[in-house]
């Protein structure tokens, strides 16, 4: 389905027990293009992750697995991937950066994207 529109990934893992590991494999089966930015080199299927700041064109929804402490330096970027939606997972919550991304004309939404993805609310 190519009317799908692109998720990033911030906070990928490649160790399969993380959330963000399980989304990229969610989104991915249901057939979402997706980019992923992580610390360290990796892979999950076919997703390879960055680990600079990329210039994305056309993301869609950032779907967020850092800590609101491991989120500040990435704050102005987000903001400039200018996407029409961040989903802040548990634990990845952040009052500021929530109201920073609503006065940019960004959704934000918390919630778990595996649970969005599993009963059609993504």
């Amino acid at each position: 389905m190519t009317n799908l529109k692109t998720a990033l990934v911030l906070g990928a893992s490649i160790k399969p027990e993380r959330y963000a590991n399980k989304a990229i494999i969610m989104l991915r089966d249901h057939g979402y293009p997706v980019k992923a930015i992580a610390r360290r080199d990796g892979t999950v299927r076919d997703v390879n992750f960055d680990t600079t700041l990329v210039e994305y064109e056309s993301i869609d929804t950032i779907t967020m697995y850092l800590g609101e402490k491991n989120q500040q330096e990435y704050e102005d970027y987000i903001l400039s991937l200018k996407p029409n939606r961040i989903i802040f997972n548990p634990g990845a919550e952040n009052a500021e950066l929530y109201k920073r991304a609503k006065d940019h004309g960004i959704e934000v939404v918390n919630a778990c994207t595996l649970v969005m993805l599993s009963t059609g609310q993504y």
